[in-house]
């Protein structure tokens, strides 16, 4: 299983971004994604995860309205879309195989970050 991120950077406050996600070495059109962060000296945060045919999504209360996951079965990619960033978004993310119950057992890309600096 390989997952890498990319797309992240540094942004204003109110900006936006999409992250990208490449999945490689498993089935991902059969497979329920995830994203997660982590921000400074704080623990993982769940964000957001979409089940395999990319119908059903769900997202922390924290980023709903904001935040918009998808993915190209097509592609074996997985994107999170990032409108009105927040300082608190500021973060290193992860995608990760698996839904909201179960993706701490499955496998993690090495993450991308992204900061929120005015």
């Amino acid at each position: 299983v390989q997952l890498v991120e990319s797309g992240g950077g540094m942004v204003r406050p109110g900006g936006s971004l999409r992250l990208s996600c490449a999945a490689s070495g498993f089935s991902f059109s059969t497979t329920d994604m995830t994203w997660i962060r982590q921000g400074p000296g704080k623990g993982p945060e769940w964000v957001s995860s979409i089940n395999c045919g990319g119908g059903t999504t769900v997202y922390a209360d924290s980023v709903k309205g904001r935040f918009t996951i998808s993915r190209d079965n097509a592609k074996n990619t997985l994107y999170l879309q990032m409108n009105s960033l927040l300082l608190e978004d500021t973060a290193t993310y992860y995608c990760a195989t698996g839904g909201p119950r179960n993706y701490a057992e499955g496998s993690w890309g090495q993450g991308t970050q992204v900061t929120v600096s005015s």
